[in-house]
C-alpha cells in the first residue's frame, strides 16, 4: 500500500488497531514491540529524507531496464498517509525473563513481526491500508524518533485509507515481480 487518501483515520481507530496488535503472540510472553506514533512534522520530514537517500542508493544498485523500472516504482506513502507508525523491538525486555530466546534471540524480532502482522490484518478488516517502508536508514530513523538505546527499528508503517483497492500487489501490477505459486515454496521431507 503506497497510495493513501489524506483523510485522517476516525478518532480511536489507530489505538483500537494497536490494542489488537498488542494481543499478538510473543516468545516467553515478552511483548518486545514498542509502537511509536509519529505525528511531528519535523520527525516525519527526517524519515522522508532518510527514504530519499536510501532510495537513491538502492537505485544506484540496478542497471539498465531494471533501474528504469525501479525508478518508476512508487515505493512509499510518506507524503500522504495520515498516520505514521514506527515499530521497534526492545532487545532486552524484562518481560518474559528470557524464556524461549536464549538459543534463538531473534525470536524477539519475530514476535514484533507477529504484532505487525496482527496490526496489518486488523487494519485491512477495517478497510485501512498499511504500507511497510523498508527503504530507510534505521540508525537515522531511530535517532530522529529519539528511541532509547536497546530498541531496534523493525518497521516503519504508513497507515490510512487506500486510494484504491486491488487484489494484486502494487509491485506485481508494476511488473517488478510476480508472486510465485505455493508449490514453488512448499516442500516435504
Amino acid at each position: 500500500m503506497r497510495v493513501f487518501r489524506e483523510t485522517p483515520l476516525p478518532d480511536g481507530l489507530l489505538r483500537s488497531l494497536l490494542e489488537q496488535a498488542h494481543r499478538a503472540p510473543s516468545v516467553g510472553a515478552a511483548q518486545p514491540w514498542r509502537f511509536v506514533i509519529v505525528d511531528d512534522a519535523s520527525r516525519r520530514a527526517a524519515v522522508r529524507a532518510s527514504f530519499e537517500r536510501a532510495n537513491a542508493e538502492a537505485l544506484a544498485g540496478y542497471d539498465g531496464e531494471r533501474a528504469a523500472r525501479y525508478a518508476r516504482l512508487k515505493l512509499e506513502g510518506l507524503a500522504t498517509a495520515p498516520a505514521h507508525l514506527a515499530v521497534f523491538t526492545d532487545d532486552a525486555p524484562d518481560e518474559g525473563h528470557g524464556l524461549g530466546r536464549r538459543t534463538m534471540p531473534e525470536m524477539l524480532a519475530y514476535s514484533t513481526v507477529c504484532a505487525i502482522q496482527t496490526f496489518w490484518l486488523a487494519a485491512r478488516a477495517q478497510g485501512v491500508g498499511v504500507g511497510w517502508v523498508s527503504i530507510l536508514e534505521p540508525d537515522i530513523v531511530t535517532k530522529a524518533l529519539d528511541a532509547p538505546n536497546g530498541w531496534t527499528l523493525t518497521a516503519y508503517l504508513c497507515v490510512g485509507r487506500p486510494e484504491e483497492e486491488s487484489e494484486t500487489p502494487a509491485l506485481e501490477r508494476a511488473g517488478w515481480q510476480a508472486r510465485r505459486p505455493l508449490d514453488a515454496v512448499l516442500f516435504r521431507r
